[in-house]
């Protein structure tokens, strides 16, 4: 391995942990809102709801490299105002579950994947998922939120804090050494 090659990996891994380390810096609890005794609304899934519009919130969830079916979904969350990631990912039925050492600031699992005891392959080898301390910069879920009309970008915020609005989508992709490097359009 050249000097070079290895700066580069070097530069890659920091600049992916750099990334969760910001979205775990901008993490803090949301404000608690006054909450009223009208019975929240449901989330309708559909077979289809990847491509009809969606008058709230579409939330995806994309197992991207680890191919895990059972966990990818898509569903329309209806919402009228901004509302906390958090909530809508909820409202969803879409569990995440951070790691011991940031429970509420890192996505380490969604919908249970990946599995602790999964064999993720990836470019040095195979990796299993503790979620103990930082998910590994070369495999982990990345969140990705899209403007009613616009294209993906990375999320600014972490779940605890970023708020979406109506015709936004928001998206949650496992990533393995850059791939898939953004979501489907």
């Amino acid at each position: 391995m050249t000097l070079t090659t290895i700066r580069t990996a070097a530069a890659s891994s920091l600049a992916a942990a750099g990334l969760l380390f910001t979205l775990a810096a901008c993490s803090t609890p949301a404000a608690t809102q006054p909450t009223t005794s009208a019975p929240a609304p449901t989330a309708t899934a559909s077979s289809s709801a990847a491509s009809e519009p969606c008058a709230g919130v579409k939330v995806i969830v994309d197992s991207g490299a680890l191919k895990q079916a059972a966990a990818d979904t898509s569903v329309c969350v209806p919402v009228d105002a901004p509302t906390p990631a958090s909530k809508v990912l909820d409202e969803a039925k879409v569990k995440t579950e951070g790691t011991a050492e940031y429970p509420k600031e890192l996505v380490c699992r969604v919908n249970g994947v990946p599995a602790a005891d999964l064999d993720i392959a990836h470019k040095g080898g195979t990796y299993q998922e503790k979620c103990s301390k930082m998910p590994a910069a070369f495999a982990y879920w990345a969140l990705w939120v899209k403007p009613a009309s616009g294209d993906w970008a990375y999320a600014q915020e972490g779940l605890s804090t970023l708020k979406v609005s109506p015709g936004q989508s928001l998206e949650l992709l496992y990533t393995v050494d850059g791939a898939p490097a953004a979501p489907a359009a």
